[in-house]
């Protein structure tokens, strides 16, 4: 089963946090958090279409420079969203810069940056080369509480999560996963080509099983007579990111809520347990209780990162302390 997304870190655990989401298909890529992308190559970035980022402490925001000025000859717009005020503070960052050579036969790239609350979009702003990137205020889009973006494969789920300020944290979740059976599709005389990304968009649409599919030749078939056949119809991937959260009660929960069951759940392991009282005052999780919240949330993979340079000098033992805590309900069943 192939999955939408092949999610990666940027970084070492111990560098700048941030999520790459490569789509299998279509050229795009997704960025949750935006520091140093140095290991990124040019094309890489060049495929990101939005970025989350989670709150602009430099560590969250260092790449957006480099991001932007790649982009600036690309006629795809840039979609970055963040927390309240990340419009203006994206405004304040282009203003740093000298526009002069920019006119109407520029390139139109589009920037979008936009506000999250925690709960839905709030305002939203766009920057045009042709326009020397001055501010315009738009409408957002508006979508379901606690979705930070969503399209018709997928849906960015959002939270806001108390770091001494607002620190979100995001979860990819695919409507629903579409695969096809090569050998059921032979047997039905139907090639594969582009016809059937329409098949499965329309599955991910939810459209009756009398909606008529164009296939080569143009007979057309009945949607429904494809799921039954030849399309394999399951859940969607789910990968989630969790950093910077101050390790309470409150914030868990949501965590708990917005990881639930995914495939993967990249998290925060910046301090050990014995180092609690650091972890408590500058609002980060230690790797026992990332590790803890992984098991509770019931992922299948956990990826643990944003160590703190202190444990340089035994650079493992933030992950052992993270796995040993999600392990515990496996050598529970096997002490069973």
């Amino acid at each position: 089963m192939s999955w939408l997304v092949q999610p990666r870190l940027v970084n070492d655990p111990f560098s700048d946090p941030g999520v790459y989401l490569d789509f299998r298909y279509g050229r795009r890529a997704i960025l949750f958090d935006l520091g140093d992308v140095g290991p990124l190559s040019t094309r890489e970035l060049l495929r990101v279409s939005h970025v989350f980022v989670s709150h602009t402490h430099v560590d969250h925001m260092a790449g957006f420079d480099r991001l932007f000025r790649l982009c600036l000859h690309r006629p795809s717009p840039l979609t970055l969203i963040g927390p309240p005020g990340f419009a203006a503070q994206v405004e304040h960052r282009i203003r740093g810069f000298t526009w002069n050579l920019l006119d109407e036969n520029s390139v139109d790239f589009r920037l979008r940056a936009m506000d999250y609350d925690g709960t839905v979009l709030t305002r939203a702003a766009e920057f045009r080369a042709r326009e020397a990137f001055a501010r315009r205020d738009v409408a957002p889009p508006e979508f379901p509480d606690g979705v930070a973006w969503s399209e018709d494969e997928f849906r960015i789920e959002a939270v806001a999560l108390d770091h001494g300020i607002p620190s979100l944290a995001f979860a990819l979740r695919e409507v629903v996963q579409v695969n096809v059976w090569q050998g059921v599709l032979a047997e039905m005389d139907l090639s594969p080509g582009p016809w059937l990304n329409e098949a499965k968009r329309a599955v991910r649409l939810g459209l009756p099983d009398d909606h008529k599919v164009e296939t080569p030749g143009g007979a057309g078939i009945h949607l429904g007579d494809l799921k039954g056949r030849a399309l394999r119809i399951a859940p969607g991937q789910a990968v989630a990111y969790v950093t910077d959260a101050a390790p309470h009660w409150e914030n868990r929960a949501k965590i708990l809520a917005l990881a639930h069951k995914a495939n993967q759940l990249f998290i925060e392991a910046v301090f050990l347990e014995r180092d609690r009282s650091l972890a408590l005052a500058a609002h980060h999780l230690t790797a026992w209780e990332a590790g803890g919240i992984a098991r509770e949330a019931g992922v299948r993979l956990m990826t643990p990162f944003h160590h703190s340079a202190r444990y340089l000098s035994e650079p493992d033992a933030l992950r052992e302390e993270a796995f040993a805590r999600f392990r515990v309900r496996e050598r529970e069943r096997v002490d069973a």
